[in-house]
């Protein structure tokens, strides 16, 4: 595959509208890299990190949990519109010609969180994990930031929507592709599963920076790297680009309410279930969550590029989403969490694959694609950092977990709702 040579007069490859569709080789890459970096985000998140935390500290593991994946998700907000930024910006020379710009934040990212996860396994104190993940996630947010940025620069819109769903299932197949490393094929306890995902991670992402084409910025459009003007642009105006505002607002409150209920799944099944092996239905529970997402991911995104239509899948997604987290509210015994799982899976691929391609059609300017989904990211991080303050209180003292699942599904459906506000989508 090699970049599309711009013709004189027009925009330069790295800025125009892509119009040739994308072959399955480059979606095929494109999944494994986004498949590496959902196991090194989610696999911690869901069983790393809460047994390192209840092994330091195993009183008081909820609000440790809460301090380490706040913390944690506070970097993902600043790193990833901040390295979406300096993407655009980016201008490299390689053997006397320019090369492309977002690849070199994937590679360099993959190796900083690899290094981020020897770090990890080596710690033994609440304040090392944290600081160890901090680190990991600004690293796993530069990857995060470049492999986004990727589907606008190079996939036409009405292609969108099916290479979304393949893009979004890795955020699912991560969790049961890492759960299984990390629970069955190593042994060695967390120190052994950290190092495990630093090598997964590489193996995975790199094949496609090295192997796919980046186009480059030209010198002549590369506006100049001002701290403040740079920090200032991370505000879009809701004033002048509402739909852009409207999207962030839906995506914030969808990925909330998959931050509530989520975060304490292993210490739901061991505490409110009273699963016999806790970390095994933890599990079951992302096999069905996966298998749900997949069957509709894929499909929903590939209606939703036939029909041109995107709104309606959002909110029938959130709708699904909702039934599933009051299904754990109302019910919290084991064959009704399989059939939530199951549910919640379904309405999140629909919703992963249609709101990513939606967003992509309302960002403002094609020069800072990159900031701008990095800011869009920010829905998807700031919920990481507020839904641990919101949902250890309310398991702790507000209700408990019947509780924090009422709060999943209210929040879940707002959001999805709110995708109406958006009018330059259909």
């Amino acid at each position: 595959m090699t970049a599309v040579q711009p013709i004189p007069g027009t925009l330069p490859a790295a800025l125009a509208e892509p119009t040739v569709p994308v072959r399955r080789g480059w979606i095929a890459l494109i999944f494994s890299a986004n498949l590496g970096v959902w196991m090194a985000f989610f696999t911690p998140i869901q069983i790393l990190l809460p047994q390192q935390v209840e092994s330091i500290s195993p009183a008081g593991k909820e609000g440790m949990l809460a301090v380490v994946t706040g913390l944690g998700a506070l970097a993902a907000v600043l790193a990833n519109p901040l390295a979406g930024a300096l993407s655009d910006r980016t201008v490299l020379r390689l053997g006397g010609r320019e090369v492309g710009r977002r690849h070199v934040f994937t590679v360099v990212g993959a190796l900083l969180a690899a290094g981020s996860f020897a770090l990890l396994a080596q710690q033994r104190t609440i304040a090392g994990v944290a600081l160890a993940w901090v680190a990991a996630q600004a690293s796993l947010n530069a990857m995060l930031a470049a492999l986004t940025a990727a589907v606008p620069d190079r996939v036409p819109v009405a292609q969108r929507g099916g290479v979304s769903g393949w893009v979004g299932i890795p955020q699912a197949l991560g969790l049961v592709v890492g759960a299984v490393l990390v629970t069955s094929l190593v042994t060695g306890g967390t120190g052994a599963g950290y190092l495990a995902l630093s090598v997964a991670l590489l193996l995975l992402a790199l094949p496609f920076a090295l192997l796919t084409p980046d186009d480059p910025l030209p010198r002549t459009r590369r506006t100049a790297l001002r701290w403040r003007e740079l920090l200032a642009g991370m505000w879009v105006d809701p004033r002048r680009h509402p739909d852009f505002a409207w999207a962030w607002g839906t995506r914030f409150l969808v990925q909330m309410g998959n931050a509530l209920g989520t975060l304490y799944l292993l210490y739901f099944l061991q505490d409110k279930v009273r699963h016999g092996d806790p970390e095994a239905g933890l599990l079951v529970l992302i096999l069905l969550y996966t298998a749900g997402m997949m069957g509709t991911a894929v499909v929903s995104g590939r209606l939703s590029d036939r029909s041109g239509r995107r709104r309606v899948f959002v909110i029938w997604s959130g709708v699904i989403m909702a039934v599933a987290a009051l299904l754990l509210a109302v019910a919290p015994v084991w064959p009704a969490a399989l059939v939530a799982a199951f549910l919640l899976g379904a309405g999140y691929g629909v919703y992963l694959a249609v709101d990513a391609a939606l967003i992509t059609q309302v960002l403002p300017v094609a020069t800072d694609r990159g900031k701008d989904l990095g800011v869009i990211n920010i829905a998807n991080a700031a919920p990481q950092v507020l839904g641990p303050a919101l949902s250890a209180p309310i398991v702790v003292h507000l209700g408990g977990y019947p509780t924090l699942y009422a709060v999943t599904a209210a929040v879940t459906l707002l959001g999805s709702i709110l995708v109406l506000n958006i009018r330059s989508v259909r």
